[in-house]
């Protein structure tokens, strides 16, 4: 009776995610190299037009924000990078004729280092397939399917983290099921490759689906974190070991087109960027600045020049200042703080294989395709399955009436 409810549970949970988890797995194999595929579809955003000595950070942002005066630049490296433009990201100014923002049709411009020019511009996340949003394109597609916010739910944040949730449990369904019996447990591991068809289908996802189980978990787990972090997996964390709470928690967001105008400068908050890592022992230069310009709040990247992605280990320092007054209003210094702080930085690191630097960007792809094939030899075997069934209630739909006929009235 138990098998059989497990059955019918990874039957129903494992169609009603299929074709989620199929395009997340192979989308999640082509964003492990986002920045290097972008880079080499869109040269025009990733590399300087002219030879020459860059121009300093902010003398190229301040000419940006004078050329176009609707538009705040919101995240900048410090430095330009040898070898490549400047690509910002943007976000409209308060027009004092509405009280709103700026709209813009875009949200990221590349520079050129040396002149300032304007190289290129796009909105990160548009649903397009052009060149310049493929790749963002298919990184959104990866954990939204590009659902849309309703009055500030996102839609596609909670549909893949639920998504996530039944694979999660799925997981386990399916190692129950994929041992039969404990005796031949080996051939819960094998692969039938001469016989071909649909016996090694069978097995790809069965055997495939136990030698990757833990993968498979861990790629859930870290699916949910990174969907319904603040949602579920925080506050269940939290029970087990206290969270240090984040700004972001802690202060609402406004209204997309009612962002806050900063009063302290990049420049002033870089600086007590730098003065709060010396006390804090960050050996990392400062490389980036973003601004939260929805809650207030500037934050302060601490990594080597090319390392904005943080790979190996749990990722980069960041520091998070008052737009105000430039206190500090928390710090994300990976592998400090509880074990549940620790456990939460390795969310993203894990799910994405940087924590290997390389090798886990390769790994993690291989397991996205995995992923997909493994969803795919999944509904294989539904269909045949029900294919059988069908043919199975045909036959003996077929035997019954000529039972049904010999035992009609009048007939001997």
């Amino acid at each position: 009776m138990l098998r059989k409810f497990g059955v019918l549970l990874h039957r129903w949970l494992g169609l009603g995610v299929a074709a989620f988890l199929f395009i997340a797995g192979l989308t999640g194999a082509f964003i492990s190299w986002d920045h290097e595929l972008d880079a080499w579809l869109n040269p025009q955003l990733f590399e300087p037009a002219t030879q020459g000595e860059p121009l300093p950070v902010e003398t190229l942002i301040a000419r940006l924000e004078a050329e176009d005066p609707r538009l705040m630049v919101t995240f900048s490296p410090l430095e330009v990078e040898p070898g490549h433009a400047l690509l910002v990201s943007v976000t409209g100014r308060i027009d004092p004729a509405t009280g709103k923002a700026f709209p813009l049709d875009f949200n990221q411009v590349a520079l050129d280092p040396v002149t300032g020019d304007v190289q290129g511009r796009r909105e990160w996340g548009a649903i397009s397939l052009s060149r310049e949003n493929l790749l963002p394109f298919l990184y959104k597609l990866h954990y939204t399917m590009h659902l849309p916010d309703v009055k500030g739910v996102e839609l596609g944040m909670w549909f893949m983290g639920l998504v996530s949730i039944a694979w999660f449990l799925d997981c386990f369904v399916a190692l129950y099921l994929s041992f039969p019996s404990w005796r031949a447990w080996r051939k819960s591991f094998a692969f039938r490759v001469g016989k071909g068809g649909y016996a090694l289908n069978f097995d790809v996802h069965r055997s495939g689906g136990v030698w990757l189980w833990a993968l498979l978990l861990l790629l859930a787990v870290t699916s949910i974190s990174l969907n319904l972090g603040n949602e579920v997996v925080r506050p269940v964390v939290n029970q087990i070991s206290p969270l240090t709470p984040t700004p972001f928690e802690t202060r609402p967001l406004r209204p997309l087109d009612q962002p806050i105008m900063p009063t302290l400068t990049r420049t002033r908050i870089v600086e007590l960027g730098r003065a709060e890592a010396g006390r804090l022992g960050i050996a990392e230069p400062a490389g980036a600045v973003f601004y939260g310009a929805l809650q207030g709040i500037y934050g302060v990247g601490f990594y080597e020049p090319g390392n904005d992605h943080g790979d190996g280990g749990l990722g980069n320092s960041w520091l998070y200042f008052d737009e105000k007054n430039g206190a500090l209003l928390g710090k994300h210094i990976p592998g400090t703080g509880s074990a549940g702080d620790v456990f939460m930085q390795a969310q993203f690191p894990l799910h994405s294989g940087r924590i290997l630097g390389i090798p886990g960007r390769i790994f993690v792809s291989l397991l996205g395709l995995s992923v997909a094939i493994l969803s795919v030899t999944g509904v294989v075997i539904w269909a045949k399955k029900r294919k059988g069934r069908m043919a199975s209630a045909r036959a003996a739909q077929a035997r019954m009436r000529p039972a049904a006929a010999t035992n009609l009235p009048g007939l001997s």
